[in-house]
């Protein structure tokens, strides 16, 4: 037996079906009204991103090359998502967690994999590994169809506008200090410097890795950029010590 609500929609629905407009407006209030139901919810509720150790702001190198990763279009074919699925955290790693992402203005975690998921290739490789696949893809993967990048090996990179970078994600919610936008220029350049004192610079970002990136200490390209951010994906949350929320934690 249907019930009352169910009877008259199946004596009218085709009323409703074969008129365009009436169609169209019931889809539209059947769609807002879902759409209301999911997103309201989490204006009300604290705990919407897992706060994890670990997590903190790029520093100028990483947003930099982060910055060049976007510009280049490298989230259309990679994504930075990883599914709590048991052959996609066995393939490459712990699953994402939305805390990792909660610095991405816009997030990175991309639309489709032609290539592999890049959330946790943070030190997988070393960087000439990267340089050598970004300049010559096939050089390393044989069967890879990814575009060659080499002119990012003899492209300076700009660093005059590094701390309006930070003023921009710092509207944008990202804790950046006084102290880090003062000194992001020289913290972009000592990062990949041989010679500099980085110790105020780890003390600012912790676990953040400093060295010649490119392979060519005389000068500091995109390459240095770019490759300092793949290497800081995935290293900063241990995981090792993590241990995930439960229901009643979030209470």
């Amino acid at each position: 037996m249907l019930d009352p609500i169910s009877k008259f929609l199946f004596r009218h629905h085709h009323k409703v079906e074969r008129n365009v407009t009436v169609l169209l407006i019931f889809s539209f209030l059947i769609v807002a009204i879902g759409g209301i139901v999911e997103i309201v919810p989490l204006f009300y509720v604290d705990n919407t991103i897992e706060k994890v150790q670990g997590m903190r702001p790029y520093t100028p190198l990483e947003l930099a090359g982060r910055n060049v990763y976007v510009r280049e279009g490298c989230y259309t074919c990679h994504s930075q998502q990883i599914r709590p699925m048991r052959d996609e955290v066995e393939r490459y790693g712990h699953y994402s967690l939305a805390a990792e992402s909660m610095y991405d203005h816009p997030f990175q975690w991309g639309s489709k994999r032609t290539g592999p998921d890049l959330a946790r290739v943070g030190n997988r490789y070393s960087d000439e590994w990267h340089v050598r696949h970004l300049i010559e893809p096939r050089s390393v993967v044989r069967e890879s169809i990814m575009p060659r990048y080499g002119h990012l090996a003899t492209t300076d990179l700009r660093t005059d506008d590094i701390a309006q970078h930070l003023k921009t994600n710092r509207l944008l919610g990202v804790p950046y200090t006084d102290e880090m936008i003062t000194e992001a220029r020289a913290d972009l350049r000592n990062q990949a410097s041989l010679e500099a004192d980085t110790s105020a610079l780890g003390e600012r970002y912790p676990k953040m890795q400093a060295r010649d990136f490119d392979g060519n200490p005389s000068r500091l390209t995109e390459m240095d950029a770019l490759v300092a951010y793949l290497q800081s994906l995935g290293t900063l949350v241990d995981f090792t010590a993590y241990e995930p929320l439960s229901h009643e934690n979030l209470r």
